[in-house]
């Protein structure tokens, strides 16, 4: 029996999803007619929808080496530092993901080995928004870890900015471990590597974060190629008891909020004087955003404020959310650890804000959106790997087991082709008849 969802005094609603559904369709209608121009025109749509979004049309999209390391020399050695210092902490993550997987062979019958190993794709392609926002760290989270993957080829996509190149995520890129660096954005840029044109080859698997026509892109394509994940709009879900500061729990849903117009923002706090004090300092502190463009409008349609009675309804109804972000400035906040399922990644304590987990401390921020997280984590090493078997029967006892097994068990379902590949082991190994075959 489904448990009855949680009752909340809801202090402040978001707009009906039905106005976020009817914007997706009018997102998906343009994709498609990209998608579809650029597998008739190749690199000539390519170059056209370049033009048309972002007013970039270069000899060539793809950066030389000598134009890499040209870039690079132009951004300052902080930036420069800190962003070795970044990369070197997800780098560090990956790595002790990558220990966790177990290549294995065992003897589960005399002579029978069955086995499990790791490849890694062969191609990834990594997109690294820009437009108002140059995600550098987008570099870190989709190449780095790529490269502990082992995948040997790593295309890299980013729109210009302005008609700009944006210098210090060309640095990411490339001090990430990137390829091929493409100043390509877009629909273009993800149709592009996934369908391969006359100056791209394809890749088999693309990750990154992006707006809602890339995102719409990579969900048309998948099948054709791998994706990360279904992404939508960034979320953050801010859990608060009585203890919380309102000003901290304000801070962070705007630091969120700024991300776009679309971005889900929500208070869930056991404490109704939490609540009408979170927002109260949200309406201090937006007037004097320099993002409150975004932000404003983003808490305006988007942001939700619930008020529970208790700390079992608060983590019951976080998980109804299944948000991408769970930030939990409660008095214990490790016992999220133990009572949520539903999250793309948890924050634990004052101490710790998403903003750590976007920009620096070296876990993923490509995480699962729009209730994703219900089925899948975020992007980590083990999306770019194969995990594949193999089987191997040597001993002629065994062999002889299996295959008169086997005859028998597709007989029960009527493969009769099936079955007389089992019964070929048996009559090579133990000169078992075979009565099908008539020559």
């Amino acid at each position: 029996m489904r448990e009855a969802a949680v009752v909340a005094t809801i202090l402040k609603h978001a707009v009906p999803k039905s106005e976020v559904t009817a914007s997706l369709a009018q997102v998906r209608e343009t994709v498609t007619g990209v998608i579809a121009d650029i597998r008739a025109r190749g690199d000539e749509a390519v170059r056209a929808y370049s033009e048309k979004f972002d007013k970039w049309s270069p000899d060539s999209f793809r950066l030389t080496d000598e134009e890499v390391e040209k870039i690079v020399a132009s951004v300052p050695q902080q930036v420069i530092d800190d962003i070795r210092f970044v990369q070197d902490q997800v780098r560090t993550f990956a790595r002790h993901q990558l220990d966790s997987l177990r290549e294995f062979e065992v003897e589960t019958l005399p002579g029978v080995r069955l086995g499990q190993k790791h490849i890694p794709v062969q191609a990834a392609g990594a997109y690294i928004p820009g437009g108002r926002y140059p995600l550098t760290a987008s570099a870190h989270m989709t190449i780095v870890t790529a490269k502990v993957a082992g995948v040997p080829r790593v295309v890299a996509c980013t729109p210009p900015i302005h008609g700009e190149i944006p210098a210090a995520t060309v640095a990411a890129m490339h001090l990430a471990g990137a390829d091929e660096i493409w100043l390509l954005g877009g629909v273009q840029a993800v149709a592009a590597m996934s369908v391969g044109t006359d100056t791209m080859r394809p890749v088999n698997l693309i990750a990154g974060p992006g707006n809602a026509y890339v995102a719409e892109a990579k969900r048309q394509l998948f099948g054709e190629i791998g994706i990360d994940l279904f992404a939508g709009p960034t979320e953050i879900l801010v859990l608060a008891d009585d203890q919380a500061d309102p000003f901290v729990c304000a801070v962070d849903l705007l630091s969120q909020a700024e991300h776009g117009p679309d971005s889900p923002a929500v208070l869930i706090t056991t404490s109704r004087e939490v609540a009408e004090k979170t927002i109260a300092e949200v309406e201090r502190l937006l007037p004097g955003m320099p993002t409150r463009d975004f932000a404003e409008p983003a808490w305006r349609d988007h942001g939700q404020v619930h008020v529970v009675d208790t700390l079992d309804e608060l983590y019951a109804l976080a998980d109804e959310f299944a948000f991408e972000h769970v930030e939990v400035l409660t008095a214990e906040p490790r016992l999220a650890l133990e009572r949520m399922t539903q999250y793309g990644a948890l924050f634990l304590g004052e101490g710790t804000c998403v903003s750590f987990g976007d920009k620096v401390i070296g876990t993923n921020h490509v995480l699962p959106t729009r209730g994703a997280a219900r089925y899948t984590g975020g992007l980590w090493v083990g999306k770019y790997l194969k995990t594949v078997t193999y089987q191997e029967v040597t001993d002629t006892d065994s062999q002889v087991l299996l295959g008169r097994l086997c005859g028998r068990a597709a007989r029960v379902e009527l493969f009769e082709g099936h079955a007389r590949s089992g019964d070929v082991r048996a009559a090579k190994a133990a000169g078992d008849e075979l009565p099908w075959n008539t020559a």
